[in-house]
Parts: C-alpha cells; sequence; structure tokens
C-alpha cells in the first residue's frame, strides 16, 4: 500500500511538472515571431485583408480641436487594443483648401495597427513649407502633450508623416527636414521645388495618371527621382486616377500605403511581398522601387 501511494505521489508531481512545462511553451506562429520583431502587429498580411474596408484592429476616434498650438486640431484615429503594446503613429496633412474630413478613409490604416493624426492645417491656404512644420508639431502633440488622448498608446521612437496634394509636398519636405521618421506616403504630392535629394525617409510618392493640378511629369516622377538611389522609395502611379485620388479609398493606394508604413514603421518584414516586386495589373500605370533591404 506504501508503494503505491508513493508511486501515486510521484505521478502526480511529474504531472504538475509537466503541465508547467506545457504553459512556458511558445506558439512560434505568434510570440515567437513578435520576439524577433518587437513591433509586429496583427496577423500575417493578405492580399484579402488589406482590400478590405478595414483590417484586423476595431478602432475609435476623437477630435483635437482647432485652439491648439501648431496646427489646426483635427481627427485622431487609434486602435482600440491595447494587449499587443504600443502602436506607429503618423500624422496625415491635407491638400490645398480641404480639411481631415475629406480623409475620413485614413481609419482603415489605422485599422492595421497605427495611431492616425489627419490633421487640419492652420489656413486652407497654407503652402506645403508651412503644412511641413505642422506635421511636425501634430507629431509633438500626440506624443508630448498632457492632452493628447493617446499619448499612452504611441511608440515615441516610430512615427511617420502622410499627406495630398500640398499636404504631400509637406509631408516630403518633413522627411527631408527630420531623418528620424520612419516612413512617408505623399499623395498625388505638389511643391513648387522637386529637389529632394537630402530625404533618407523610406518614401513612397503615389501619383494619379490623369491629374492635372500635381501631375506625375512635373511632381510626382521628379521627386522620387531626385530622393538618393541609396534611400528606400517607391513610386507608384495608379491608372487612369485624377488629382483627388487622395481622399478617397482606393485599393491600389491604401494597400500601398498600409504595406509600407507596416514594412518600415513596423519593421514588419512580412510586408515585403506587397513592395517588391510590387502591385501590377489594370489598376497600376507604373510603379517603380528600390526593394525593401
Amino acid at each position: 500500500m506504501r508503494s503505491r501511494s508513493i508511486v501515486r505521489s510521484i505521478g502526480a508531481i511529474l504531472t504538475m511538472l509537466a503541465m508547467a512545462l506545457a504553459s512556458l511553451v511558445v506558439d512560434p506562429m505568434t510570440s515567437g515571431a513578435q520576439e524577433t520583431n518587437p513591433f509586429q502587429r496583427g496577423p500575417a498580411p493578405t492580399a484579402t485583408l488589406l482590400n478590405a474596408d478595414s483590417g484586423p484592429f476595431s478602432t475609435s476616434s476623437v477630435s483635437v480641436s482647432s485652439f491648439v498650438s501648431g496646427f489646426g486640431g483635427g481627427t485622431i484615429y487609434y486602435p482600440n487594443d491595447t494587449s499587443q503594446g504600443t502602436f506607429g503613429a503618423i500624422a496625415f496633412a491635407p491638400g490645398y483648401t480641404a480639411s481631415s474630413a475629406s480623409y475620413t478613409w485614413m481609419r482603415r490604416v489605422a485599422s492595421h495597427g497605427f495611431v492616425v493624426f489627419t490633421i487640419n492645417t492652420d489656413s486652407r491656404f497654407d503652402f506645403p513649407s508651412s503644412r511641413a512644420t505642422q506635421l511636425q508639431n501634430a507629431l509633438n502633440y500626440l506624443v508630448n502633450s498632457s492632452t493628447s488622448a493617446v499619448r499612452s498608446r504611441i511608440d515615441p521612437n516610430r512615427l511617420a508623416v502622410g499627406g495630398h496634394s500640398m499636404g504631400g509636398g509637406g509631408a516630403l519636405i518633413a522627411a527631408d527636414r527630420n531623418s528620424s521618421l520612419q516612413a512617408a506616403v505623399p499623395l498625388q504630392p505638389w511643391n513648387t521645388s522637386t529637389n529632394f535629394s537630402g530625404v533618407d525617409v523610406p518614401s513612397m510618392i503615389i501619383g494619379a495618371e490623369n491629374d492635372t493640378i500635381a501631375s506625375v511629369a512635373s511632381h510626382s516622377r521628379p521627386f522620387y527621382n531626385s530622393i538618393p538611389a541609396a534611400s528606400e522609395k517607391a513610386l507608384l502611379v495608379v491608372n487612369g486616377a485624377s488629382h483627388g485620388l487622395g481622399t478617397t479609398s482606393n485599393d491600389t493606394q491604401a494597400l500601398s500605403s498600409i504595406a509600407w508604413y507596416k514594412r518600415y514603421v513596423d519593421n514588419d518584414t512580412r510586408y515585403d511581398q506587397f513592395l517588391c516586386p510590387g502591385p501590377s495589373g489594370i489598376n497600376v500605370e507604373q510603379y517603380l522601387q528600390t526593394c525593401p533591404a
């Protein structure tokens, strides 16, 4: 009887040890990858996921008053989930005479794991250089202001910019001024100067084939060509699109924008497949790239 009791006790101890060891086993498809890249957020990407109206994260929004200093307020879209850690943040500037209300589709970008701030400018007539300053002010607000409702959700070392038209020109100027930015995605950018030879921030320029305001020939392509070949860069020209493309949730534009932000803000190499060799098909007039390194 005594020997059976001892055997049962040893068996119980071994069972407990096995359970304890099992609890330490890490799923190699999730946690292992996240340990390798602590900035990875969300599931493995697919074209279906990126072409959907929203991504894997549910989002909320909060308005910022126009009385804030340094820019004209705006709308912040952010993921509700905080279990995976902090997120990268993107400040996005509107086009000439436009406001943040024209870019509600940027919630789609936020739903892939970003805090996205679509700003209003001090004046709707501000030129790109001023918009660049206001983008930086908006990023500073997000991560430093005591009134920022999302400050605790943001990794202050993973910041990016975007914008449309003059806001896109502002995004390129901001990237030229601040090499610590992780990415820039200007949409149909407009600027009087085409020289961005100082940009080493990974930049994807998205132009529209039929744009008569910021034509590809006079703006997007010269901007792209002026960025050094050693810098990560891409030029996507959307077939048949006009200057208003930046205000729409166009799948070709959205997929490429999200993939670029994910690759460079989150360092997520799972998105390389969408950038190199990159988008093609009837919706793509042209795609040039240096390919992620």
